[in-house]
């Protein structure tokens, strides 16, 4: 990961987020998870966020960030993306709002954020890339039958 610099400062930052909509529902297959995506890649554009890995399985989300400048925490980074792709999905897909989200959120307020190092960005960002993958594989193994 290359260093980047502003005109006061000099960093290497990159973090990995998860979060989960609201009620844990599994609402974000295609075409909902391209759209969510599309969306997603728009913020980071607008706001200088730098998305080098975005996985949307069907009831969650993982997001490697390249970190902007040192100024923006990565709560600062959750809550613009959160908030404004929560919006965004309501305004394109208002049929999901009742059934689903009712409450009128579409993320929890929880979520989770680590540091990736140097040494193991490469590990993180195949993790990342691989969530669909080893989400369909566990979709795949059949359910043990109840007896009754």
């Amino acid at each position: 990961m290359k260093l980047q610099k502003n005109t006061h400062d000099v960093y290497r930052l990159m973090y990995h987020f998860v979060w989960i909509p609201k009620y844990r529902y599994k609402v974000f297959c295609d075409p909902y998870r391209e759209v969510l995506k599309g969306i997603i890649e728009k913020i980071g554009y607008d706001y200088n966020i730098d998305i080098v890995e975005l996985e949307i399985p069907v009831d969650h989300l993982h997001m490697v960030v390249r970190g902007g400048e040192p100024k923006m925490s990565p709560s600062d980074v959750m809550q613009i993306i959160k908030s404004i792709s929560a919006r965004e999905f309501f305004r394109r897909y208002p049929e999901i709002k009742k059934p689903y989200f009712w409450g009128g959120k579409l993320w929890t307020q929880s979520d989770f954020v680590e540091t990736i190092g140097n040494a193991n960005e490469e590990v993180i960002r195949t993790y990342v890339q691989g969530q669909l993958k080893e989400h369909k594989k566990k979709e795949n193994i059949p359910q043990q039958l109840d007896l009754f």
